[in-house]
């Protein structure tokens, strides 16, 4: 009689267990996706349309972006705009915003009128702008009412004025989008700090650089890289004031894909506002995550 050899470990051990996926990898797994193809997928093909022709990869469209006498004028002017700009939009918005933390009376009736240019487009905005500096617009009319002789605010050859009535028209516009991220994250902090410094001796000043301000650095985060990521989309507005009198990045896209019938430049010069938007928000991260840091240490 045969006897049976015993078992292998082998045989016995039980079949491989099949790695689970984690239930919070499925339940974002379908917000992943539909990112991926809503902001990934254009800007692939935006890189490729930028970079493809028929024949494969060139440089020629980006070549001829950077060639075009409107383009570092462009840049320039966009630049410019923002660096003088954006320090006066968050002046003005942390002022509005510590005048409506007072109470003061109509508060309610304030925050309304000074939100009202978030509900007008960009292009109505800039046609309301130009009823003021146009030539026989409100401000000429003003001043010929007081004996004064009005100017060419937006003539071609005056690109100082032309930048100042743009600067206003954006500030106007833009400006209560600032101040209602900065009247939300005062309502966040609570006024007995502000009261416990003030009992010690501190001055407005003083309890506004080293209570409020730091208080309010998370919201002034996020209000500082929106407006920075819409500051370079700025286009609207100075097309209905000056045309192409004062061009910016934008406004090149636009004219490049609609005047010039050429959508692979215009991708080129999408990609460079992509581009510029992410180095500028990632800076301003990385900039206040380091300060913050550095006073934990």
């Amino acid at each position: 009689m045969a006897v049976e050899a015993p078992p292998t470990p082998a045989a016995t051990a039980a079949p491989p267990r099949r790695r689970k996926i984690p239930p919070a990898v499925l339940l974002i797994a379908p917000s992943v996706i539909f990112m991926a193809l809503l902001l990934g997928w254009p800007v692939v093909q935006g890189v490729l349309q930028a970079f493809r022709d028929d024949q494969g990869f060139t440089l020629e469209f980006v070549t001829r972006m950077v060639q075009d006498p409107y383009f570092w004028p462009a840049v320039r002017n966009t630049l410019l705009l923002i660096v003088v700009m954006i320090p006066l939009q968050f002046a003005l918005a942390i002022a509005m915003a510590l005048m409506l933390r007072s109470n003061p009376r109509l508060h309610k009736v304030h925050f309304f009128v000074w939100a009202i240019p978030l509900a007008l487009s960009d292009l109505a905005a800039g046609l309301v702008w130009l009823a003021i500096f146009n030539d026989r617009g409100y401000l000429n009319s003003v001043l010929s009412w007081f004996g004064l002789q009005g100017t060419s605010w937006l003539a071609y050859d005056n690109q100082t004025s032309m930048f100042i009535c743009v600067l206003i028209a954006e500030l106007w516009r833009a400006t209560s989008l600032v101040l209602i991220i900065v009247v939300a994250g005062l309502q966040g902090i609570p006024k007995d700090y502000d009261e416990a410094a003030q009992v010690f001796g501190a001055a407005f000043w003083q309890r506004l650089r080293h209570v409020t301000l730091p208080l309010l650095k998370p919201s002034l985060q996020v209000a500082l890289i929106l407006r920075t990521i819409l500051a370079f989309q700025t286009f609207a507005v100075a097309q209905a004031l000056t045309g192409q009198n004062f061009p910016l990045v934008v406004g090149e896209t636009y004219r490049w894909y609609t005047g010039l019938q050429n959508p692979n430049v215009a991708a080129a010069l999408a990609l460079v506002i992509l581009v510029v938007s992410m180095l500028t928000s990632i800076f301003y991260l990385r900039a206040l995550r380091d300060q913050n840091q550095g006073g934990l240490r």
